[in-house]
């Protein structure tokens, strides 16, 4: 082995950020981590060895024990479990084990349960090594796991169009289509007319906020980071979408990856940054393939580069791999793990303005806040305005999934009636009982809700988050308690253990929820689940404590009975 771990080793520079992709290296060649494997990977690195080990202990992606060369992870977060995944994942298990009893040959394949695989629209999704598979057959596993058909790209809907018109119409990775169809003209308009203060000015002007779910204001993002005393500036593209019902990114990632690399540049040339990076999610392996052809084939026609189009602004872009961490959606924790640390957020302030990835004044925005700014570059901020309100300017990605006839990703104006998506997406299956708004950190709306408009201010005003645009339908044919039970058990996997209101809270929180789903919760259990849950609110130190009893106290609120012991 230590032949072949040099031979590996010596594709990288020995840098500590390197950690991570060096692993997912170790994990893909010997299916696992071996563990004396860590001391060299250490001294190649110059870390010490504890700090390798804990990288690789932290990410869900890295397995310390053998994995078959066949490995399947079936996703069991709410969306898929709600339209069967942990039947499919009992029946591959047991129809896999009893292979092994048999002693079959080559018989080498690894079951296991994960969240969110960001195939939502696909429920209920499952990954066959790097290969995404669609609606798998719980009765049959050898028909997708021996054979596995890689899921087709996803339904778009909506009008109109922004962001989204390119996905699906063209070759993801051919420049010259991308060129056709308008590509990189907000760029060469950047370039050759504009200074870095006017861009900044423009984004100001167009009210673009973020659409990662936090909706700072991305001009004054800009600005304060272009502003900030330190050199180098760099810009982080976060593409870790991870959370349960999210998977808009994906789709822009899958279909459109050049307007993720226009928009980074813009958004480069904006704060006199020359170095960006792409943080990608580990699961994301089709796309993280096509972004790479696509940074290539940029990079050959003069997109990135030290000159770029003989501009004399000179930006490069490089892709940094996730390995399986809910809590690098956090910008802070993500600028942990491109160093090759663990995913801890940090404290705040400062700020990633002033104090971002390496300690230097980053503009972190996610794949659709990004690709906005191009637009935005490209049409003009009036033509932007045209569309939404007047406090939530420009359209909107929402990612439909669950009880919902075609699931996937709609692109409309801010402003859209919630009714109106729901029609656009073919309606409701069955009754309605619920619709969980915002993600795993969201909250409830009731059928009596439907009217609500989807901008900052609506939803505010119907107490209700936006988030980064997650609508999951659930129909009166499943029983709340088990999809909150899900939710629960999603946060208290994905806390990072660094607080104690979060560490300790997400798994009291689960202790009282899985008492709720079976019946068996008393007064004082329910007290104690609302104590908690505020606490976190009030005491953790980043956004996913913070909001990790979100749909649960939600629920709560509308349905107090829901909770109630049953005698």
């Amino acid at each position: 082995m230590e032949t072949t771990l040099q031979k590996l080793l010596s594709e990288f520079e020995g840098k500590q950020e390197e950690i991570i992709p060096i692993l997912l290296k170790v994990q893909d060649k010997f299916q696992s981590i071996p563990k004396n494997s860590m001391q060299e990977i250490a001294q190649f690195t110059k870390v010490p060895e504890s700090q390798v080990y804990g990288v690789a202990t932290f990410y869900s992606l890295f397995s310390m024990e053998p994995t078959g060369k066949t490995r399947v992870q079936i996703c069991t977060s709410p969306m898929c479990a709600q339209v069967g995944s942990h039947k499919s994942l009992q029946q591959a298990k047991e129809y896999y084990n009893e292979l092994e009893t048999k002693k079959l040959p080559d018989h080498l394949v690894t079951i296991e349960a994960v969240e969110c695989l960001g195939l939502c629209d696909h429920a209920p999704a499952a990954l066959v090594n790097e290969t995404p598979v669609a609606h798998i057959n719980s009765d049959q596993p050898e028909s997708w796991i021996d054979e596995p058909e890689e899921a087709p790209f996803g339904y778009l809907g909506g009008e109109p169009r922004w962001l989204t018109e390119r996905c699906g119409e063209i070759n993801p990775t051919d420049l010259q289509q991308f060129e056709d169809h308008n590509g990189f003209t907000g760029l060469r308009k950047v370039l050759a007319e504009m200074q870095p203060a006017d861009v900044i000015a423009r984004i100001e002007e167009s009210g673009l906020s973020g659409r990662g779910g936090a909706a700072f204001p991305t001009g004054l993002k800009w600005k304060f980071t272009a502003g900030a005393p330190g050199e180098p500036k760099y810009i982080v593209c976060n593409a870790d979408e991870s959370e349960p019902g999210t998977f808009k990114d994906r789709i822009l990632i899958e279909g459109d990856p050049y307007q993720i690399i226009e928009g980074m540049v813009i958004a480069g040339f904006a704060i006199n940054a020359h170095r960006g990076y792409i943080y990608i999610r580990g699961e994301y392996h089709r796309g993280k393939a096509i972004l790479q052809k696509a940074i290539v084939a940029a990079r050959s026609k003069g997109y990135l580069g030290p000159d770029i189009l003989n501009s004399g602004f000179g930006f490069d872009i490089e892709i940094h791999p996730g390995a399986g961490a809910y809590i690098c959606g956090e910008e802070t924790a993500l600028f942990e793990s491109i160093e090759g640390k663990r995913g801890n957020p940090r404290y705040k302030p400062p700020f990633p303005t002033t104090n971002g990835l390496f300690g230097k004044p980053t503009v972190i925005n996610n794949v659709e806040t990004l690709c906005s700014a191009a637009w935005i570059m490209t049409h003009g901020t009036s033509e932007f305005r045209s569309q939404g309100t007047e406090k939530s300017p420009g359209t909107k990605l929402f990612c439909l999934s669950g009880d919902i006839h075609k699931p996937g990703v709609y692109e409309v104006p801010f402003g859209t009636p919630l009714r109106a998506l729901l029609d656009m997406a073919g309606g409701v299956k069955g009754e309605l009982q619920t619709i969980l708004m915002g993600g795993a950190a969201g909250g409830f709306a009731t059928p009596d809700q439907l009217d609500v408009r989807l901008s900052f201010e609506g939803l505010k005003e119907a107490g209700l988050p936006l988030g980064s645009g997650v609508i999951s339908i659930i129909n009166t044919e499943h029983d709340l308690r088990h999809y909150l039970l899900g939710l629960a058990h999603f946060f208290s996997h994905e806390s990072c253990g660094k607080c104690f209101p979060c560490q300790l809270g997400t798994k009291r929180q689960l202790d009282i929820i899985t008492k709720v789903a079976e019946g068996k919760a008393s007064e004082s259990d329910i007290e104690l689940l609302m104590d908690i849950g505020q606490t976190m609110k009030q005491a953790s130190l980043c956004g996913l404590g913070m909001t990790a009893s979100s749909a649960i106290l939600s629920a709560y609120e509308k349905w107090p009975e829901l909770f109630a012991k049953v005698n």
